[in-house]
């Protein structure tokens, strides 16, 4: 049995032995023959490395298909319906909050649009008075980058608001100290008329390191402006309180504002308005809205309508033959509040009309020049004694 098994090996040596012969090859290159020969243990040598390579290639390709395989989930258990079921549950969980932080950041883009552009147009059409969100609120740069395709659109509004909004404080400040230049004519700081605090507060809350900064520096280029316009808006309410309008509807001069010759005792006196003549009964006009602070008889004015109209500014029409308001009601520019006269101490039937600032009387003339009401200039060359008069000491 072992001879056998010996005779078969030998002959299967054999065998293979004379697969690998030495070989002889020509070459011939069209100019030169060439021939060499390889013998059969080379031949044998070579056969063996092209084995042991083609060996390790098949168990590289094997091990990578396994791998495949098992990263697929083919070859591993089969999860069980729990698994599965947790496993939707927490995709569903993930796909709920980038759901929830896409509506989020769409509501914080529309309402900053919308606020942005109510302040525009509020400083761009003059609107006064109107509420305006001085801050918008922010998102975070992870909400950013969930919701950057629903929020672009947005953005792209926002870039155009802003350039508007640079243009926009310009004008606002043009506005401004076109209106506070003349404020000053009149010998009245714009200051007077300011809001010295804008109603602020709330949490603090810090902007996250490199969140969103584009929309921080825009929220300061908006600010900017909201407060432009808050200053704006609060100067041009004041000048509402301003008297600039003519108290009646014909003006002339008997006697102006400062020192004069007091008509009864014939020595200087200060004199702390105009005097305005007229017949017994011309209507006299509030010159600004205000409210009636007094109606009655009072001293060297005789008749007299007071009217507040805030920020420390009022108004007194003396010598009046008859009064149609009563104390602590509103009128407005233009209002008729009572009838031209001579009581008190007067020469006349006249008007004396006074504008006073924190108690001060100071001279009416710039307050009805501003307004373009002014018809004429006192005129001296009159013929008949004019009817002046007012209070011996200014009240």
């Amino acid at each position: 049995m072992v001879k056998k098994t010996t005779i078969s090996i030998a002959d299967r040596i054999a065998q293979v032995r004379s697969q690998f012969k030495t070989r002889d090859f020509i070459f011939h290159d069209g100019r030169d023959l060439r021939r060499f020969s390889i013998g059969g243990n080379t031949q044998a040598a070579l056969a063996g490395v092209a084995g042991v390579t083609l060996c390790f290639s098949a168990y590289g390709v094997a091990h990578a298909a396994i791998t495949a395989v098992q990263i697929s989930g083919v070859l591993q258990t089969p999860a069980s319906p729990e698994v599965k079921m947790a496993q939707l549950q927490t995709k569903l969980v993930k796909m709920q909050a980038n759901l929830a932080a896409v509506k989020y950041a769409a509501e914080v883009h529309a309402a900053r649009v919308e606020q942005r552009q109510a302040l525009i147009v509020a400083v761009l059409e003059g609107k006064k008075g109107t509420k305006l969100a001085l801050t918008t609120p922010t998102i975070d740069a992870k909400t950013a980058a969930v919701a950057a395709d629903v929020i672009a659109p947005f953005k792209r509004v926002e870039e155009r608001q802003l350039a508007m909004a640079v243009k926009a404080r310009a004008l606002a400040e043009a506005r401004y100290n076109l209106a506070a230049n003349q404020v000053r004519r009149l010998g009245i700081a714009p200051e007077r008329f300011l809001q010295r605090n804008v109603s602020m507060g709330g949490p603090f809350e810090p902007v996250e390191a490199g969140a969103e900064v584009a929309d921080v520096e825009a929220d300061k280029q908006f600010r900017s402006l909201f407060m432009t316009w808050k200053k704006l808006d609060s100067l041009e309410r004041g000048v509402i309180a301003i008297p600039s309008a003519q108290p009646v509807t014909r003006v002339s001069f008997t006697s102006n504002y400062g020192v004069r010759s007091d008509p009864f005792r014939g020595v200087a006196a200060m004199h702390a308005g105009v005097d305005i003549p007229g017949a017994v009964g011309t209507p006299v006009y509030a010159t600004a809205d205000g409210i009636v602070s007094r109606s009655e008889r009072s001293g060297g004015y005789g008749n007299m309508v007071e009217v507040d109209h805030g920020r420390g500014i009022a108004t007194r029409y003396g010598h009046l033959s008859k009064l149609l308001v009563l104390p602590n009601t509103r009128v407005v520019r233009g209002q008729l509040i009572a009838l031209m006269g001579s009581t008190g101490r007067s020469t006349g039937s006249h008007l004396h009309y006074e504008v006073r600032i924190d108690g001060q009387a100071v001279n009416p003339m710039p307050f009805m020049q501003s307004a373009d009401f002014l018809r004429s200039v006192q005129d001296r060359a009159l013929t008949a004694k004019p009817a002046i008069g007012g209070p011996k000491v200014a009240e």
